[in-house]
């Protein structure tokens, strides 16, 4: 089986900028390297981490500030060898909360919350770390939002025939303080042994839609990966949501979508092109 890999940083009313493109291209080169001697589950995680670094993303460092002014993040993973979900809802102060949600697999509670999600990663070793940068800060004093992208997110499939996928967020920013994302949940992070899926863009749209588990059950139910999103995003469309969403199948197939301006995304074409959005 020939390595996949898939990632995006968002979707947005605006095209991206040069340098944003510039940061998703070097990303995914990283994590495209990386895969050829790890597994889809390390190499989603790796991704997403360095996706989470980035400040110009919205998770991890940069991520929003909720209506108090605190960062508050979600994130998830998703191995579909096992079909194991876990994760971490308005988790505080740890700079890659998707290795917190990553360590979550591995117990017997696989989505911790809040203050709960923050204790766990401090027993575990995860350092205080302040993910709030001045440009957030400022975004949130004026009360507007200037950010092209929310949520990040990777999907690969590797030599093994294996699919994992990993999502994080800052969240919409200016929320109810507490509010829960998708990005946290199966219906915007998914995967199980026939493909996987990471969903972004307004997250309640993507609740109501259950979308990414959706679009993975289909898949088992014998559509194509592009079947199962062309059928999904009729219904996105419809219903004039905002939603992007990328996907692998266990065959290899890469297919992404959105129903807004831009969805940031990275990816090889059938032809090994590499196609940065």
């Amino acid at each position: 089986m020939k390595p996949k890999l898939i990632l995006h940083g968002g979707a947005g009313s605006r095209k991206g900028t040069q340098i944003g493109k510039a940061f998703i291209k070097n990303i995914y080169l990283q994590a495209e390297a990386y895969l050829k001697a790890h597994s889809a589950l390390e190499t989603v995680i790796y991704a997403v981490s360095l996706l989470e670094d980035c400040e110009y993303f919205n998770a991890g460092t940069g991520s929003k500030l909720q209506q108090d002014g605190k960062a508050r993040m979600s994130a998830s993973v998703m191995d579909g060898r096992l079909q194991k979900f876990a994760a971490v809802i308005n988790i505080e102060n740890v700079k890659n909360p998707v290795q917190v949600a990553r360590l979550l697999l591995e117990e017997k509670d696989h989505v911790l919350c809040g203050n709960f999600a923050t204790h766990y990663a401090r027993k575990k070793g995860f350092d205080f770390y302040d993910p709030v940068t001045l440009r957030q800060q400022k975004i949130w004093r004026k009360k507007f939002n200037v950010s092209v992208y929310g949520t990040v997110g990777a999907v690969a499939l590797d030599a093994n025939g294996n699919l994992a996928v990993a999502t994080s967020t800052g969240g919409r920013g200016h929320e109810l303080p507490g509010r829960v994302s998708d990005s946290a949940m199966p219906c915007g992070n998914y995967a199980n042994a026939d493909a996987a899926v990471s969903c972004t863009g307004i997250g309640e749209q993507i609740i109501h839609e259950s979308l990414a588990s959706k679009i993975v059950i289909r898949v088992t139910d014998g559509a194509s990966l592009k079947q199962a999103f062309q059928k999904s995003f009729k219904t996105v469309r419809d219903k004039k949501y905002e939603i992007g969403a990328i996907g692998i199948s266990k065959k290899g197939d890469i297919v992404c979508d959105t129903t807004t301006t831009h969805l940031s995304a990275a990816y090889r074409s059938s032809k090994q092109k590499l196609l940065i959005q």
